[in-house]
Order: structure tokens, then sequence, then C-alpha cells
């Protein structure tokens, strides 16, 4: 008898373990893996589209909130700068402000758009974390632009 019961508790035991095991997978049975992503609006660049003297400052606000750092020297393949927003933001239409600043010479020239943050999920569809975001690229002629097909060639537009 206590060996049919060492038995029964050892199936149990197991099931435990693959029930608790499939509720990690995510719903409906998809498959989740563990990457992080933050709501947020970005720009993309290729420092050699600002390659004046010592380069430019890139400075982008979204809604209030602004990061700047340098736009890098020729050498780099791209740049690129994000603005964090509330994870639970949602599909709002946001204002986004570039400001390119010549780092010698020249006035700074700002551009405006409207960003339509998007939901992604980077672990898949029924997954976690949920993250709202837009992107742009920075063009020193026209500005923000989508940043769709955005290439990190030099003769591409």
């Amino acid at each position: 008898m206590p060996r049919e019961r060492a038995n029964i508790r050892g199936v149990l035991l197991s099931l435990v373990a693959v029930a608790s095991l499939a509720g990690c997978t995510g719903q409906q049975g998809a498959m989740c893996t563990l990457s992080d992503m933050d709501s947020g609006v970005s720009v993309v660049w290729r420092p050699a589209d600002f390659k004046g003297p010592g380069g430019a400052t890139i400075r982008v606000c979204v809604d209030g909130s602004c990061e700047e750092r340098a736009s890098g020297d020729g050498s780099e393949p791209f740049g690129r700068l994000s603005v964090r927003l509330p994870q639970d933001i949602g599909a709002k239409k946001l204002p986004v402000e570039l400001t390119v600043t010549p780092a010698e010479g020249g006035s700074p020239v700002t551009y405006t758009g409207q960003a339509q943050l998007t939901e992604e999920r980077p672990n898949g569809p029924n997954c976690e974390p949920v993250a709202w975001v837009a992107s742009f690229r920075a063009d020193p002629v026209k500005g923000l632009v989508s940043s769709e097909g955005f290439s990190l060639q030099g003769d591409q537009p």
C-alpha cells in the first residue's frame, strides 16, 4: 500500500509540473519569448547625412519630454535616439519636434510632426509586454520622415 501511494504521489507531482510549465507558454498555447520593450518614439539617421564640421546635435521632443545626442561621425552606420513614454500610454497621437543644431556654425533647424503610436508585442501576439511605439528618420533636408525603408547605405533616399 505505501508503494502505491508513493507512485500516485509521483504521478500527481509530475502532472502538476507539466500543467505549470504549460501555463508558462502563454495564452492559447502560444510560445512566448522573454524580450522586453519600452513604449516610446524613436528617430534614426545616418551620421554621414550630418557630415558638416563636428556633425550636429540631434534633439527629439515628444509631448514635452526631450532627449538629445551628437549625430556621430560618418564612420558609424546609423544613429538612434528614443524618447520613452509611459508603458500603458495607448494608441495616441502625440506631437514630435526634431531640432538639428550644427556643431560648428549655422542655426538650429526645427521640424515638427505627429507620431501615431502603434501597438508592438515583441514576444508574440498573445504575449506581454505591450509597447506603444512610433519611429521616424531624421533627414537633413526634409526633417522628420517615415523610417519605413530606412537604409544604412549612403546613396539611398
